[in-house]
């Protein structure tokens, strides 16, 4: 009986240790880590003589479950996680069952472990959603695409209009092309090497934009790519989408954070230093920067330029996204000026050939062709 306690109340020990220091050194959660702190000396912390004749029982060297198999492989930090709380939740359960004996000492049937065990549950989602969060965070990085129906449909019609100019002059000229869907558009920067996706659509309703969010959804996670819904958070909680991005006179970035679940990313549009930092204490997850040039799709956006950007990127810890205005001839300085990402529309929706435009400034977004 002393040996199952004793092997118990050490995998408890090391399993909260785990957990505690991931909440600490990981995610930087002070609550979370007080609360595992407080638990692993609670439950932990023994009288010195039931200490002592747990360690008198302990055989370490005879223990016939001594070399069995592996906890399997941890391939990501959630995985650490997962394991770890299964294992601390274990040992409750069987500290929890072993209490209910009378021959088990008074001290530990005091204990409130099955109390223990389902805070632990607990703090095992929000461990693993706050990690995938921080996961997708640090993927807002690269090219940042944002699939704007409206840009596409301009683009489109921009085109049939001048084939069907030239056809009067040459009646050999073949009939247009068929111009890209946003499914299409999708696919065509993902091959470029596109690591973010975003659908923005100012006119269509919700409702008629479902289909296609969803379908977008699917093949950004077929490509391992993020998906970000523009304003709409519910539209993007309906479908799934990897997150949101608001600009100032959307939801707010704390109500939003209260509807989204907690693995959810939200950026947020900043034109000013006092506004990025602001959105970075209310939870955002990102900071959308611009416009730094003069914009095709935002003529009436303010201009802020590269000194604007440069202050943004000092003043927060965030992923920084910079957009408006931004092409192969520029992006390089950019990227100089601190962004993480930069977002584009124009400068690949309205490219004869959308995949090698994308994959041309994939190329000038690589670290080896910046100077930072």
């Amino acid at each position: 009986m002393l040996r199952i306690i004793d092997a118990n109340l050490d995998r408890l020990g090391e399993g909260l240790r785990v957990l505690e220091d991931i909440a600490r050194f990981v995610l930087e959660d002070i609550r979370i880590t007080e609360k595992l702190r407080r638990m692993r000396h609670e439950l932990i912390a023994i009288d010195p003589a039931l200490k002592s004749r747990l360690l008198a029982a302990r055989d370490s060297v005879g223990d016939v479950g001594r070399g069995g198999a592996g906890g399997g492989d941890r391939k990501r930090l959630i995985d650490v996680v997962t394991a770890n709380a299964r294992r601390a939740q274990e040992s409750l359960r069987v500290l929890e069952e072993l209490a209910k004996l009378p021959q088990v000492p008074a001290e530990l049937r005091e204990r409130r472990f099955e109390e223990a065990r389902f805070t632990l549950y607990e703090i095992e989602r929000e461990l693993a959603l706050r990690l995938a969060r921080q996961d997708r965070r640090n993927r807002v990085a690269g090219l940042y695409v944002i699939i704007d129906a409206q840009t596409l449909g301009a683009s489109r019609e921009s085109r049939v209009q001048s084939r069907e100019s030239g056809r009067e002059g040459n009646s050999s000229l073949q009939p247009p092309a068929s111009s890209l869907s946003e499914a299409e558009a999708a696919r065509q920067v993902i091959q470029g090497g596109a690591r973010v996706i975003q659908l923005r659509d100012k006119h269509r309703s919700k409702r008629e934009l479902i289909p296609l969010t969803r379908e977008l959804r699917q093949i950004c996670a077929e490509a391992g790519v993020l998906f970000i819904v523009n304003d709409y958070v519910d539209l993007a909680l309906a479908t799934d989408a990897d997150g949101v991005h608001l600009g100032q006179n959307d939801l707010p970035v704390p109500l939003a954070r209260e509807i989204l679940p907690l693995d959810k990313i939200i950026g947020c549009s900043a034109r000013t230093v006092e506004l990025a930092l602001k959105a970075q204490e209310e939870g955002a997850d990102y900071i959308g920067v611009g416009s730094i040039y003069s914009s095709p799709t935002k003529p009436s956006a303010e201009v802020i330029g590269l000194g604007r950007l440069r202050d943004i990127r000092n003043a927060v810890s965030l992923p920084v996204v910079a957009l408006g205005g931004v092409n192969e001839s520029n992006v390089g300085e950019v990227l100089e000026a601190g962004a993480d990402s930069v977002a584009v529309i124009d400068a690949v929706l309205n490219a004869e050939d959308t995949r090698m435009a994308t994959h041309r400034l994939v190329a000038k977004c690589s670290p080896s062709n910046t100077s930072r």
